[in-house]
Protein backbone atom coordinates (compact mmCIF):
# COMPACT_ATOMS: atom_id res chain seq x y z
CA UNK A 1 0.00 0.00 0.00
CA UNK A 2 0.99 3.51 -0.59
CA UNK A 3 2.07 5.61 2.37
CA UNK A 4 -0.40 8.32 3.62
CA UNK A 5 1.44 11.08 2.37
CA UNK A 6 1.57 9.95 -1.35
CA UNK A 7 0.70 12.89 -3.31
CA UNK A 8 2.81 15.33 -1.49
CA UNK A 9 5.89 16.53 -3.44
CA UNK A 10 8.31 17.85 -1.13
CA UNK A 11 11.81 19.85 -2.04
CA UNK A 12 14.58 19.06 0.25
CA UNK A 13 17.77 21.54 -0.14
CA UNK A 14 21.22 20.26 0.94
CA UNK A 15 22.36 19.74 4.55
CA UNK A 16 23.22 17.78 6.91
CA UNK A 17 21.58 16.09 10.48
CA UNK A 18 18.08 16.83 11.23
CA UNK A 19 17.35 18.10 7.30
CA UNK A 20 17.80 14.89 6.12
CA UNK A 21 16.24 13.05 8.68
CA UNK A 22 12.81 14.87 7.99
CA UNK A 23 13.32 14.19 4.40
CA UNK A 24 13.47 10.36 5.18
CA UNK A 25 10.96 10.66 7.34
CA UNK A 26 8.71 12.22 4.72
CA UNK A 27 9.81 9.92 2.02
CA UNK A 28 9.26 6.83 3.99
CA UNK A 29 5.43 7.53 4.84
CA UNK A 30 5.06 8.24 0.85
CA UNK A 31 5.78 11.44 0.24
CA UNK A 32 7.56 12.80 -2.78
CA UNK A 33 10.88 13.98 -1.98
CA UNK A 34 13.45 15.53 -4.24
CA UNK A 35 16.77 16.53 -3.08
CA UNK A 36 19.15 19.01 -3.90
CA UNK A 37 22.67 17.62 -3.79
CA UNK A 38 25.94 19.41 -3.95
CA UNK A 39 28.13 19.66 -6.98
CA UNK A 40 32.00 19.49 -4.99
CA UNK A 41 34.99 18.98 -6.78
CA UNK A 42 33.84 17.78 -9.83
CA UNK A 43 31.91 15.12 -8.79
CA UNK A 44 28.57 14.90 -7.05
CA UNK A 45 28.99 14.15 -2.83
CA UNK A 46 27.78 14.03 0.51
CA UNK A 47 28.13 11.85 3.00
CA UNK A 48 24.95 11.93 4.60
CA UNK A 49 23.04 11.67 1.19
CA UNK A 50 24.75 9.10 -0.05
CA UNK A 51 24.22 6.72 3.55
CA UNK A 52 20.80 5.06 4.49
CA UNK A 53 19.62 8.49 5.89
CA UNK A 54 19.59 9.10 2.02
CA UNK A 55 17.05 6.96 0.80
CA UNK A 56 14.19 6.91 -0.89
CA UNK A 57 14.51 10.31 -2.61
CA UNK A 58 14.59 11.86 -6.34
CA UNK A 59 18.41 13.40 -6.43
CA UNK A 60 19.41 16.58 -8.22
CA UNK A 61 22.91 17.95 -8.95
CA UNK A 62 22.34 21.26 -8.73
CA UNK A 63 24.56 24.45 -7.73
CA UNK A 64 22.43 26.83 -6.07
CA UNK A 65 25.41 29.54 -6.31
CA UNK A 66 25.53 29.45 -10.25
CA UNK A 67 23.75 31.36 -12.69
CA UNK A 68 20.18 29.29 -13.41
CA UNK A 69 20.66 27.04 -10.66
CA UNK A 70 18.29 29.00 -8.53
CA UNK A 71 15.97 28.90 -11.82
CA UNK A 72 15.95 25.36 -11.57
CA UNK A 73 15.10 24.97 -8.13
CA UNK A 74 12.18 27.98 -8.22
CA UNK A 75 10.63 26.28 -11.02
CA UNK A 76 10.74 22.77 -8.85
CA UNK A 77 9.21 24.60 -6.67
CA UNK A 78 6.49 25.45 -8.38
CA UNK A 79 5.09 21.55 -8.53
CA UNK A 80 5.80 21.20 -5.00
CA UNK A 81 3.66 21.07 -1.99
CA UNK A 82 6.43 22.08 0.50
CA UNK A 83 10.15 22.21 0.82
CA UNK A 84 12.91 22.20 3.56
CA UNK A 85 15.95 23.75 4.17
CA UNK A 86 18.20 24.11 7.11
CA UNK A 87 20.46 26.64 6.28
CA UNK A 88 21.55 29.72 8.62
CA UNK A 89 19.45 32.95 8.60
CA UNK A 90 19.53 34.53 5.34
CA UNK A 91 21.19 32.08 2.99
CA UNK A 92 18.64 30.69 1.43
CA UNK A 93 17.87 34.19 0.27
CA UNK A 94 20.91 35.47 -0.97
CA UNK A 95 20.96 32.06 -2.90
CA UNK A 96 17.78 32.96 -4.80
CA UNK A 97 15.78 30.70 -3.31
CA UNK A 98 14.05 32.42 0.05
CA UNK A 99 11.01 32.67 1.07
CA UNK A 100 9.57 35.80 -0.95
CA UNK A 101 10.55 33.89 -4.23
CA UNK A 102 9.72 30.98 -3.38
CA UNK A 103 5.95 32.17 -2.45
CA UNK A 104 6.26 34.05 -5.65
CA UNK A 105 6.30 31.36 -7.77
CA UNK A 106 3.90 28.47 -5.64
CA UNK A 107 1.54 30.44 -3.19
CA UNK A 108 0.25 27.15 -2.09
CA UNK A 109 4.11 26.53 -0.78
CA UNK A 110 4.81 25.35 2.78
CA UNK A 111 8.49 26.49 3.47
CA UNK A 112 10.05 24.53 6.68
CA UNK A 113 13.12 26.14 7.75
CA UNK A 114 15.35 24.63 10.56
CA UNK A 115 17.68 26.45 12.82
CA UNK A 116 19.25 25.41 15.97
CA UNK A 117 18.39 28.87 16.92
CA UNK A 118 15.64 30.34 15.10
CA UNK A 119 15.26 32.95 11.96
CA UNK A 120 15.76 36.04 14.10
CA UNK A 121 17.33 36.44 17.84
CA UNK A 122 20.51 37.86 19.30
CA UNK A 123 21.81 34.40 18.85
CA UNK A 124 20.09 33.49 15.34
CA UNK A 125 23.36 34.16 13.18
CA UNK A 126 26.10 32.16 15.07
CA UNK A 127 27.18 28.98 14.90
CA UNK A 128 26.09 25.88 17.19
CA UNK A 129 25.18 22.21 17.64
CA UNK A 130 22.81 20.18 19.53
CA UNK A 131 25.05 20.65 23.20
CA UNK A 132 24.82 24.06 22.87
CA UNK A 133 20.72 24.18 21.37
CA UNK A 134 19.91 22.71 24.49
CA UNK A 135 22.28 24.08 27.11
CA UNK A 136 20.03 27.47 26.94
CA UNK A 137 17.01 25.64 26.66
CA UNK A 138 17.29 24.96 30.75
CA UNK A 139 17.27 21.06 29.94
CA UNK A 140 20.59 20.05 29.77
CA UNK A 141 21.42 21.29 33.14
CA UNK A 142 19.58 18.74 34.53
CA UNK A 143 21.23 15.71 32.59
CA UNK A 144 23.41 14.11 34.38
CA UNK A 145 25.20 12.58 37.40
CA UNK A 146 24.30 15.06 40.89
CA UNK A 147 28.08 15.02 41.50
CA UNK A 148 29.14 15.47 37.64
CA UNK A 149 29.06 17.55 34.69
CA UNK A 150 25.71 18.08 32.32
CA UNK A 151 25.63 15.36 30.11
CA UNK A 152 24.93 15.33 26.47
CA UNK A 153 22.36 13.14 25.35
CA UNK A 154 24.48 12.56 21.87
CA UNK A 155 22.43 14.88 19.67
CA UNK A 156 18.81 13.29 19.95
CA UNK A 157 16.94 15.95 21.91
CA UNK A 158 17.52 19.31 20.17
CA UNK A 159 18.47 18.17 16.87
CA UNK A 160 16.29 14.98 15.63
CA UNK A 161 13.66 15.64 18.77
CA UNK A 162 13.03 19.68 18.69
CA UNK A 163 14.46 20.28 15.31
CA UNK A 164 13.17 17.45 12.95
CA UNK A 165 10.11 16.03 14.97
CA UNK A 166 9.13 19.42 15.15
CA UNK A 167 9.14 20.75 11.81
CA UNK A 168 7.04 17.50 10.67
CA UNK A 169 4.34 18.06 12.59
CA UNK A 170 4.50 21.85 11.62
CA UNK A 171 4.99 20.79 8.39
CA UNK A 172 1.90 18.61 7.73
CA UNK A 173 -0.36 21.10 10.14
CA UNK A 174 0.70 23.58 7.33
CA UNK A 175 -0.38 21.42 4.30
CA UNK A 176 -3.64 20.76 5.79
CA UNK A 177 -4.01 24.64 5.99
CA UNK A 178 -2.76 25.09 2.36
CA UNK A 179 -5.25 22.39 0.84
CA UNK A 180 -7.96 23.90 2.60
CA UNK A 181 -7.23 27.42 2.16
CA UNK A 182 -4.66 27.50 -0.98
CA UNK A 183 -2.81 29.75 1.47
CA UNK A 184 0.81 28.41 2.11
CA UNK A 185 2.85 29.94 4.34
CA UNK A 186 6.79 29.86 6.38
CA UNK A 187 7.91 27.81 9.33
CA UNK A 188 10.62 28.81 11.72
CA UNK A 189 11.38 25.85 13.71
CA UNK A 190 13.77 26.89 16.23
CA UNK A 191 15.71 23.55 17.84
CA UNK A 192 16.20 25.67 21.32
CA UNK A 193 12.45 26.20 20.97
CA UNK A 194 11.73 22.56 20.10
CA UNK A 195 13.41 21.31 22.79
CA UNK A 196 11.97 23.24 25.18
CA UNK A 197 8.51 22.32 24.49
CA UNK A 198 9.91 18.70 25.30
CA UNK A 199 10.69 19.51 28.24
CA UNK A 200 6.53 20.92 29.10
CA UNK A 201 5.96 18.16 32.04
CA UNK A 202 9.23 19.28 34.14
CA UNK A 203 8.38 22.77 34.18
CA UNK A 204 4.85 22.14 34.98
CA UNK A 205 6.52 19.81 37.90
CA UNK A 206 9.21 23.00 38.29
CA UNK A 207 5.52 25.15 38.52
CA UNK A 208 4.12 23.05 41.03
CA UNK A 209 7.34 22.47 43.38
CA UNK A 210 7.76 19.56 42.72
CA UNK A 211 10.85 19.14 40.52
CA UNK A 212 14.53 20.66 42.15
CA UNK A 213 16.60 22.76 39.29
CA UNK A 214 19.48 20.24 40.10
CA UNK A 215 20.32 17.22 38.50
CA UNK A 216 20.50 13.73 39.92
CA UNK A 217 17.80 14.48 42.89
CA UNK A 218 14.76 14.21 41.21
CA UNK A 219 12.27 11.35 40.62
CA UNK A 220 12.67 11.19 36.75
CA UNK A 221 16.43 12.68 36.20
CA UNK A 222 18.29 9.24 38.16
CA UNK A 223 17.85 10.70 41.54
CA UNK A 224 15.11 8.64 42.73
CA UNK A 225 16.04 5.05 43.85
CA UNK A 226 13.01 3.41 41.60
CA UNK A 227 14.21 5.05 38.46
CA UNK A 228 17.63 4.79 37.45
CA UNK A 229 19.90 2.07 36.15
CA UNK A 230 21.58 -0.81 37.94
CA UNK A 231 24.78 -2.48 37.29
CA UNK A 232 24.93 -6.06 37.57
CA UNK A 233 27.61 -9.06 38.11
CA UNK A 234 29.04 -8.95 34.63
CA UNK A 235 29.46 -4.89 34.24
CA UNK A 236 26.07 -4.50 32.17
CA UNK A 237 23.27 -2.66 33.40
CA UNK A 238 19.55 -2.82 33.77
CA UNK A 239 17.21 0.07 33.68
CA UNK A 240 14.49 -0.15 36.77
CA UNK A 241 11.48 2.26 36.28
CA UNK A 242 8.32 0.97 38.90
CA UNK A 243 7.35 4.55 40.02
CA UNK A 244 3.91 2.94 41.00
CA UNK A 245 4.07 0.94 44.57
CA UNK A 246 2.54 -2.28 42.75
CA UNK A 247 5.31 -2.30 40.20
CA UNK A 248 8.01 -1.36 43.31
CA UNK A 249 6.21 -4.54 44.76
CA UNK A 250 7.30 -6.30 41.69
CA UNK A 251 10.47 -5.23 41.83
CA UNK A 252 11.15 -6.37 45.51
CA UNK A 253 9.36 -9.71 44.61
CA UNK A 254 11.72 -10.56 42.07
CA UNK A 255 14.90 -9.30 44.02
CA UNK A 256 14.10 -11.34 47.02
CA UNK A 257 13.79 -8.31 48.61
CA UNK A 258 11.03 -7.98 51.80
CA UNK A 259 9.35 -5.17 51.32
CA UNK A 260 8.68 -4.68 54.96
CA UNK A 261 12.31 -4.19 55.80
CA UNK A 262 13.65 -2.52 52.67
CA UNK A 263 14.06 1.27 52.27
CA UNK A 264 11.35 2.89 50.56
CA UNK A 265 11.66 5.17 47.44
CA UNK A 266 8.41 7.10 48.84
CA UNK A 267 10.44 8.93 51.08
CA UNK A 268 13.55 11.23 49.92
CA UNK A 269 15.35 10.86 53.24
CA UNK A 270 15.47 6.75 52.74
CA UNK A 271 16.87 6.99 48.88
CA UNK A 272 20.44 6.55 49.89
CA UNK A 273 19.73 3.53 51.69
CA UNK A 274 17.23 2.29 48.99
CA UNK A 275 19.95 2.55 46.59
CA UNK A 276 22.44 1.06 48.37
CA UNK A 277 20.18 -2.07 49.11
CA UNK A 278 18.98 -1.91 45.15
CA UNK A 279 22.70 -2.14 44.04
CA UNK A 280 23.66 -4.82 46.17
CA UNK A 281 20.86 -6.96 45.10
CA UNK A 282 21.26 -6.45 41.56
CA UNK A 283 24.91 -6.92 41.30
CA UNK A 284 24.08 -10.77 42.53
CA UNK A 285 23.54 -12.18 38.80
CA UNK A 286 24.02 -11.20 35.32
CA UNK A 287 21.94 -8.73 33.33
CA UNK A 288 20.55 -11.10 31.07
CA UNK A 289 19.56 -13.57 34.20
CA UNK A 290 17.79 -10.80 35.35
CA UNK A 291 15.98 -9.84 32.03
CA UNK A 292 15.20 -13.66 32.29
CA UNK A 293 13.82 -13.52 36.01
CA UNK A 294 11.94 -10.29 35.22
CA UNK A 295 9.97 -10.66 31.76
CA UNK A 296 7.08 -12.33 33.50
CA UNK A 297 6.82 -9.93 36.18
CA UNK A 298 5.09 -6.26 35.48
CA UNK A 299 7.93 -4.77 37.38
CA UNK A 300 9.00 -2.12 34.83
CA UNK A 301 12.50 -3.74 34.63
CA UNK A 302 14.63 -3.98 31.63
CA UNK A 303 18.27 -4.70 29.91
CA UNK A 304 20.22 -1.70 28.97
CA UNK A 305 21.22 -3.45 25.20
CA UNK A 306 23.96 -1.89 22.98
CA UNK A 307 22.59 -0.56 19.54
CA UNK A 308 24.12 -4.41 18.06
CA UNK A 309 21.79 -6.16 20.66
CA UNK A 310 18.61 -4.32 20.41
CA UNK A 311 18.75 -5.52 16.56
CA UNK A 312 18.04 -9.14 18.29
CA UNK A 313 15.72 -8.32 20.94
CA UNK A 314 11.89 -10.58 20.44
CA UNK A 315 9.78 -7.18 21.23
CA UNK A 316 11.84 -5.30 18.57
CA UNK A 317 11.96 -8.57 15.94
CA UNK A 318 8.20 -9.07 16.60
CA UNK A 319 7.29 -5.75 15.56
CA UNK A 320 9.67 -5.93 12.66
CA UNK A 321 11.03 -2.60 14.05
CA UNK A 322 14.47 -2.94 12.24
CA UNK A 323 14.71 -3.17 8.20
CA UNK A 324 17.70 -3.49 6.28
CA UNK A 325 18.70 -0.29 4.08
CA UNK A 326 21.71 -0.81 1.54
CA UNK A 327 23.27 -3.75 3.92
CA UNK A 328 22.62 -2.01 7.36
CA UNK A 329 19.84 -2.20 9.62
CA UNK A 330 18.08 1.07 10.36
CA UNK A 331 14.63 1.87 12.46
CA UNK A 332 11.95 1.29 9.97
CA UNK A 333 9.15 4.09 8.85
CA UNK A 334 6.97 5.70 12.38
CA UNK A 335 4.16 5.41 13.42
CA UNK A 336 2.64 2.16 12.13
CA UNK A 337 -0.78 2.42 10.07
CA UNK A 338 -3.16 -0.04 9.71
CA UNK A 339 -3.99 1.15 6.22
CA UNK A 340 -1.28 3.08 4.85
CA UNK A 341 1.72 1.78 5.97
CA UNK A 342 4.95 3.31 4.77
CA UNK A 343 7.75 1.25 3.42
CA UNK A 344 11.33 1.73 2.90
CA UNK A 345 12.63 2.90 -0.66
CA UNK A 346 16.25 1.82 -1.40
CA UNK A 347 18.84 4.95 -1.28
CA UNK A 348 19.47 6.51 -5.04
CA UNK A 349 22.64 7.42 -7.17
CA UNK A 350 23.78 10.99 -5.87
CA UNK A 351 22.58 13.30 -8.70
CA UNK A 352 21.01 10.70 -10.44
CA UNK A 353 17.69 11.97 -11.41
CA UNK A 354 19.51 15.12 -12.62
CA UNK A 355 18.57 14.35 -16.48
CA UNK A 356 14.91 12.84 -15.85
CA UNK A 357 13.69 16.37 -13.23
CA UNK A 358 15.28 18.22 -15.33
CA UNK A 359 13.57 17.01 -18.89
CA UNK A 360 10.32 17.04 -16.68
CA UNK A 361 10.53 20.72 -16.33
CA UNK A 362 10.91 21.26 -19.72
CA UNK A 363 14.43 22.10 -20.20
CA UNK A 364 15.85 22.26 -23.77
CA UNK A 365 19.22 21.08 -25.03
CA UNK A 366 19.98 24.24 -25.23
CA UNK A 367 19.08 25.33 -21.96
CA UNK A 368 20.91 22.56 -20.37
CA UNK A 369 23.90 23.07 -22.24
CA UNK A 370 24.06 26.54 -20.83
CA UNK A 371 23.42 25.45 -16.95
CA UNK A 372 26.27 23.03 -17.40
CA UNK A 373 28.48 25.63 -18.97
CA UNK A 374 27.66 27.89 -16.04
CA UNK A 375 28.56 24.83 -13.88
CA UNK A 376 25.07 24.58 -12.36
CA UNK A 377 25.07 21.00 -13.49
CA UNK A 378 27.41 18.29 -14.05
Amino acid sequence: MPGPLQGVRVLELPAIGPVPFLGMLLADLGAEVIRIDRLAGGGLGDAMAASQMGRGRRSIGLDLRKPGGAEVALKLLETCDALIEGFRPGVAERLGVGPDEALARNPRLVYGRMTGWGQHGPLAPTAGHDITYLAITGLLHGIGPKDGPPVPPINYVADFGGGAMVLATGLLAALVHARATGEGQVIDAAMTEGASYLGSMTRTFLARGGWQDERGVNMLDGGAPNYRCYETSDGKWVAVGPLEPQFWSALLQGLGLDEATTPTPYAPSEWDACTKALAEAFRSRTRDEWAELFAPLDACVAPVLTLEESLHHPHNVARGSFVEVDGAPMPGPVPKFSVTQGEVAPVGAIGGETAALLAELGYADDELAQLRESGAIA
